[in-house]
């Protein structure tokens, strides 16, 4: 028998926010916000809840004449900030859906999500640039949003049936392509009202950071709170990156609720303080594991007041969020109990329910289960299966996550991990054959395989091993393939050649079996000609990236950087050479030339500081 798990409870110490609120529709709720109150804060503008929804009924009236309505598909092509709130409100407004496109993402991914959805339009931030699919129109956000004639009409959104398509949003694909996941309106709404019955969502008239990129589906749970009266605080790119500005943004926006991954957690952790911002500060913890160190950090800052530790769990499949736990000191990790939208089964090999402690893989059934993989029947078929368990509805379905647990004590759950080959990483859901058929793509590679390892240069990354067919494949011409095809949290940090991968004994590859990148070798003279200060950045560069040589042209990102060893280069850089470097530096410098030399102005900035105190 399937085990009935609790309800979430408020943790000790909360103030009660009163009875759950019944799932109304998104964009009910949000025509009841006051008008002059603050819905968007961002660094190009602001926006009134009076001043969002007119500008969303006039989107929704310049798609409606272009015929988009209920089950039509906007991309919207737009970075974070007030016009893509604007654009995905009117967009739902309109009753069509929209589909996040990261402008960020290589050209050719981006092509594909709009190609491979179908999608009726593409919203771009400007008249310029090469269309991202030529079957496809395009239009700039300004003239989408332009004030008519005449004054706005009243907040009127098309009516909709809670099966009607909401957003589509693309996750790695096994198969070596991507895929879309599509959701519907209820399941969206439902999703707040759940937050908000297990008091994660509570703060009155709350200022919420919207942290995640918006091709992620976390980003979905921070632009629903927009519509029970929150405020919506986007976090810029540079914010983002850099602990120590987000710490000090968190503080200066006087933000309430913070989304964020465990990797970025965890820099950010001792930068945050009592005597901050609003405390508590409710932060919602997921997209991967948290490991028991950091579990244990979380726990004594919410045992100092400074924050509401949520973990939570979720598939984009089941939209978003599926568990939640509170983190307390006296637990182990775990991912939680399953929010009301949702029933859990955790399964044997046999699909039979396993009993409490045991283990299986875990299956998701109830109304917030996604309508399945746009244009993808067989596919649908596939993870979305019929659910014949205990409380099933006629004809309900329940969704294979793939995803390990344990049954633990008091109904919550235990991850063990995926029992295929997904992985999570920076928060980032990649399945590993989509790299390995991208590898294969490449001329050239006779052979690919691809694994996160938990240390590549000092924290986890993907290592991918070919075996080459022409002299013509180096890890050069790899990087470059790979960095126009996939987003950048996709690349390997990493690259092994190999004459020859291992087998298994019935002839399989031998996934255990394959080497660890060779550790960093003894590392070699600096190249000629460079300066001191290109010395002083090859050696951290070296040390962080564990290359045995670093010359001036060399570029952070393509010898294997992210945005975890960029933060570690900056601590690096200020621990041996005592200067407080920023995070976005790196990102605006990535060759070593140029970084050392932006590292010479600030050392000749603070040396002219230090002389003018003396002076006076």
């Amino acid at each position: 028998m399937t085990a009935v798990l609790p309800e979430l409870t408020r943790p000790v110490g909360t103030t009660p926010y009163g009875s759950p609120r019944a799932a109304g529709d998104l964009l009910e709720r949000l025509a009841l916000a006051p008008a002059a109150r603050t819905a968007v804060v961002a660094a190009d503008r602001e926006l009134t809840f009076g001043a969002l929804r007119a500008e969303a009924m006039r989107i929704a009236a310049r798609l409606a004449a272009r015929g988009i309505g209920p089950e039509s598909v906007v991309a919207l092509a737009l970075p974070r900030g007030a016009d893509l709130v604007a654009a995905l409100i009117g967009t739902l407004t309109a009753g069509a859906a929209y589909l996040p496109v990261d402008p960020k993402l290589p050209a050719e991914r981006r092509r594909h999500l709009v190609e491979d959805s179908g999608a009726d339009l593409v919203v771009t931030a400007g008249p310029d640039g090469e269309p991202l699919a030529a079957a496809t129109a395009h239009l700039a956000f300004a003239e989408l949003s332009a004030p008519g004639e005449g004054p706005d009409p009243a907040y009127a959104p098309v009516g909709v049936s809670g099966d009607t398509l909401a957003y589509v949003i693309y996750t790695s694909g096994s198969t070596g392509r991507p895929k879309g996941v599509e959701i519907g309106r209820a399941a969206a709404s439902a999703l707040l009202a759940e937050l908000e019955g297990a008091d994660i969502a509570v703060t009155g008239g709350g200022r919420v950071g919207w942290n995640a990129s918006p091709s992620f589906d976390a980003s979905v749970q921070q632009w629903i709170r927009i519509c029970r009266g929150d405020t919506l605080v986007m976090i810029d790119e540079e914010t983002r990156a850099d602990p120590a500005l987000l710490a000090r943004f968190v503080d200066d926006q006087a933000l309430t609720d913070l989304d964020i991954t465990p990797s970025h957690a965890d820099p950010l952790l001792d930068l945050l303080t009592r005597d901050g911002g609003p405390r508590p500060l409710t932060l919602l913890v997921g997209g991967e594991a948290i490991s028991p160190a950091l579990w244990r950090r979380l726990a004594e800052k919410s045992a100092q007041g400074v924050l509401r530790a949520v973990n939570l769990y979720g598939p984009t499949e089941c939209t978003v969020d599926s568990t939640a736990g509170w983190v307390d000191p006296a637990d182990e990790p775990h991912i939680g109990s399953v929010l009301p939208g949702l029933r859990m089964r955790v399964l044997d090999e046999k699909l039979n329910p396993v009993a409490a402690g045991g283990s299986g893989e875990l299956y998701l059934a109830g109304p917030r289960v996604g309508r399945g993989y746009r244009r993808r029947p067989a596919l649908t078929a596939e993870r979305f299966v019929a659910d014949s368990g205990e409380g099933a509805a006629y004809g309900g379905r329940m969704y294979r996550t793939g995803d390990l647990v344990r049954l633990l004590p008091g109904g919550r759950l235990g991850y063990l991990g995926r029992a295929d080959g997904q992985v999570k990483l920076r928060g980032h859901r990649i399945e590993l054959p989509e790299i390995e058929a991208a590898l294969t793509a490449v001329e050239g590679v006779a052979e690919a395989a691809v694994l996160l390892l938990d240390e590549v240069h000092g924290a986890p990354g993907l290592v991918a091993y070919y075996r080459a067919a022409a002299a013509t494949v180096t890890e050069g011409t790899l990087r470059e393939h790979l960095g126009a095809a996939l987003p950048a949290y996709m690349l390997p940090a990493a690259f092994v050649a190999l004459e020859r991968f291992p087998t298994t004994a019935n002839g399989k590859l031998d996934r255990a079996a394959l080497p660890a990148p060779a550790a960093t070798a003894a590392r070699e003279a600096p190249a000629e000609g460079m300066t001191r200060s290109q010395e002083l950045i090859a050696g951290v560069w070296a040390a962080v990236l564990g290359a045995s040589r670093v010359g001036p042209d060399d570029n952070f990102f393509k010898l294997g950087g992210h945005s975890l060893l960029a933060i570690k280069l900056v601590s690096r850089v200020r621990a041996e050479l005592g200067v407080a470097l920023p995070v976005k530096a790196v990102y605006a410098n990535p060759r070593l030339r140029d970084l050392a030399a932006h590292l010479d102005t600030l050392v000749a900035a603070t040396a002219d500081a230090a002389a003018a105190r003396q002076d006076s």
